[in-house]
């Protein structure tokens, strides 16, 4: 027993290692500004155990934590999470009413954090089509992060891309009717002010864990020249160790934006 604990702790140590010099190599370079996560696998991870579905999504949420900590504590500005698409209510009616609850319960016990790390809340996505304590925790943590003026957290929750375009194609023939726009002032820059992201930059990183190769409906407008990572590893097993790695070699990619260096 001793010898398994010495080995252990040595494993544990020198991953810590690694993770620090990961660390020490990453603040050094460019630094993406805003990163966009898919946070996936969390359902396969559980089943791989034997484990109940909604046991990988308890899981999801103890692995966000670390990323948080660690994005704030190397400077990112916007950290947007894939938390729940309007495809999700396809899944089990159980397993989507765990997932409603689990905003709830997460910003019961996380909103301290967030706000004493001056993190501010921001949501994207259509939330009057989900239960009202799940709105309603939400509301809350938004209205009570807002003077924050660190780090951005940004849920999607029920949220679409192609429903996010189509209702900014809504609002500005609204205005165009109206009169408030004329048709040939309408830019890429006056769309992208239309969508739910209009006050946030486009995301540099996307990181999509569980070995899934596609990007699922997120932000397909404002992810039109975001360098894309993936991994086969799953999000409740998604530590910093990852996300360095990510950020690492996002730092090695020459970004031309259709142009040339």
């Amino acid at each position: 027993m001793g010898v398994y604990l010495y080995f252990r702790v040595m494993k544990v140590d020198k991953r810590q290692k690694r993770e620090e010099e990961l660390f020490r190599e990453v603040s050094k370079g460019k630094l993406p500004e805003h990163v966009a996560i898919i946070m996936d696998g969390n359902g396969r991870w559980a089943q791989k155990r034997g484990l109940p579905r909604l046991a990988g999504h308890r899981a999801g949420i103890s692995a966000l934590k670390k990323i948080i900590t660690c994005a704030q504590e190397l400077g990112i500005k916007v950290i947007t999470l894939y938390a729940f698409s309007t495809e999700n209510w396809k899944r089990p009616k159980r397993e989507v009413e765990f997932l409603m609850r689990l905003p709830e319960e997460y910003l019961e016990k996380e909103l301290g954090f967030l706000i004493e790390n001056n993190i501010v809340i921001k949501t994207i996505g259509d939330l009057d089509e989900i239960p009202g304590l799940t709105q309603k925790a939400i509301r809350k943590a938004v209205a009570s992060t807002k003077q924050n003026t660190g780090m951005i957290l940004n849920f999607a929750f029920n949220y679409g891309g192609r429903a996010e375009i189509i209702g900014a194609v809504k609002k500005i023939s609204r205005e165009v009717l109206e009169g408030r726009l004329q048709w040939d002032e309408i830019t890429e820059e006056i769309f992208s002010k239309h969508l739910y992201t209009g006050s946030i930059p486009d995301p540099d990183l996307l990181i999509r864990p569980s070995g899934e190769l596609r990007i699922s409906n997120f932000l397909l407008w404002q992810l039109a020249y975001t360098e894309l990572w993936f991994t086969r590893v799953m999000w409740p097993d998604f530590n910093k160790k990852y996300f360095l790695k990510a950020i690492k070699d996002y730092q090695k990619r020459e970004r031309r934006f259709g142009g040339i260096l």
